[in-house]
């Protein structure tokens, strides 16, 4: 490990820190330290890195915005790699070209200036575009899968190749790259659709609204927990089992909106942990439902990586 990261330092690969707080990074505002967090100035550096890391068989996790991820409080004893350099965007009539660490919430604003419709779901996802790619993000009935061109990936092979909207294998809150952990977004081309500003910005500011009414936006969080069973609202559900407000030392199900956890102060990832399991042992023994958790669980003892994907 210490041997990588002298070498990444000594050919000048991109920015290091060594034993940096999780935290720090994450939408929860909680998680253990990192051996070491590295930010790639461009591809090739990447490619570099991702070389060194396979050669030397440790391993990393490729974090965006933290907004849909769950650390453990325990040291992740592996790389993580930010992308916050992969942001350039390109607007060629309604076609964006855009780098994996820009952010969706801006790129969403950046496709209304343009008249440019079809992002407008995604202008309160504090994610990143590549983030959102892995995970097909959505609402409003809107997802990723609809706007999706093509996707550049480095692939196992540490090859980078193109991806087209098919072979992305879209589904709710999936994709292809689900199944292949080792494979790394490093851009996505979108194809929107021309459409009026005024009325696109209405319905951002409209749904920002909605958001400031119903989301408990002044806590820190990951977004929804669960994703929705067939036919219902994970919300709802949880709702109903009577679980609003149920608190396990500083993290609790919000009273605003039942499917999101809020870190209420200096929370531990164990006890947003221990909420979720909760939830999903009550939806499974009261309405035989089992909840899949939509955000992935990270450096769990006792978890595997395809575990972590299948929560």
């Amino acid at each position: 490990m210490q041997d990588a990261i002298k070498e990444i330092i000594a050919r000048h690969l991109g920015k290091v820190l060594i034993n940096e707080k999780i935290c720090n990074y994450t939408t929860y505002k909680v998680g253990g330290k990192a051996r070491c967090i590295c930010f790639p100035k461009d591809e090739n550096d990447l490619l570099e890195i991702l070389k060194l890391l396979k050669t030397k068989k440790i391993k990393f996790f490729v974090l965006g915005n933290g907004s849909n991820v769950l650390f453990s409080d325990n040291i992740y004893d592996g790389f993580i790699i930010k992308l916050d350099n992969f942001n350039k965007i390109d607007i060629h009539d309604n076609i964006i070209e855009v780098g994996a660490g820009y952010p969706l919430i801006r790129l969403s604003r950046d496709a209304v200036r343009n008249s440019l419709g079809g992002l407008e779901f995604a202008s309160g996802i504090p994610g990143t575009v590549g983030g959102a790619v892995f995970m097909n993000a959505g609402a409003y009935g809107e997802d990723m899968s609809k706007i999706v061109e093509s996707v550049r990936v480095i692939n196992s092979d540490l090859e980078i190749i193109t991806l087209t909207n098919e072979e992305m294998k879209y589904s709710y809150r999936t994709s292809v790259l689900q199944d292949h952990l080792d494979y790394v977004c490093i851009s996505a081309t979108l194809k929107l659709s021309y459409g009026d500003k005024e009325e696109l910005e209405n319905v951002i500011n409209e749904r920002r609204k909605t958001r400031m009414a119903t989301q408990p936006l002044n806590y820190p969080s990951a977004g929804s927990v669960f994703r929705n069973p067939p036919g219902m609202y994970a919300g709802k559900l949880i709702e109903d089992m009577g679980l609003k407000g149920y608190s396990v030392g500083r993290a609790m199900v919000s009273p605003k909106h039942a499917n999101f956890i809020v870190n209420m102060g200096n929370a531990k990832a164990s006890d947003i942990k221990k909420i979720i399991e909760t939830i999903k042992a009550k939806a499974l023994s009261k309405y035989n439902i089992r909840l899949r958790v939509e955000q992935r669980l990270i450096n769990w003892v006792g978890v595997s990586e395809k575990e972590e994907e299948e929560n």
